[in-house]
């Protein structure tokens, strides 16, 4: 469970095994506006504030802000489902 102002994991895992080809624009558009307000809301919030759902989520969806991709999207890229950030 993600923590309250937290984009659910169960969003972010759906978001992210749909291939890129097949998302409209608006999706394309709301999962770029969607994360960067996760990703800021992850990196106001203190490490020792998250519980530890939120720091395993973060540390799987790479939400540390540094600019190494994810391992979901190195899955994606793997896969041929993602572009190659």
């Amino acid at each position: 469970m993600s923590d309250t102002g937290r984009q659910s994991f169960t969003d972010k895992a759906s978001s992210a095994m749909k291939p890129d080809s097949q998302k409209s624009t608006t999706e394309h558009v709301g999962d770029m506006f969607k994360g960067k307000t996760d990703s800021a809301a992850s990196s106001m919030q203190p490490q020792s504030e998250k519980s530890t759902s939120q720091q395993m989520g973060d540390a799987f969806s790479s939400n540390s802000n540094e600019t190494q991709p994810s391992l979901t999207q190195k899955a994606k890229n793997a896969m041929g489902l993602g572009n190659s950030a």
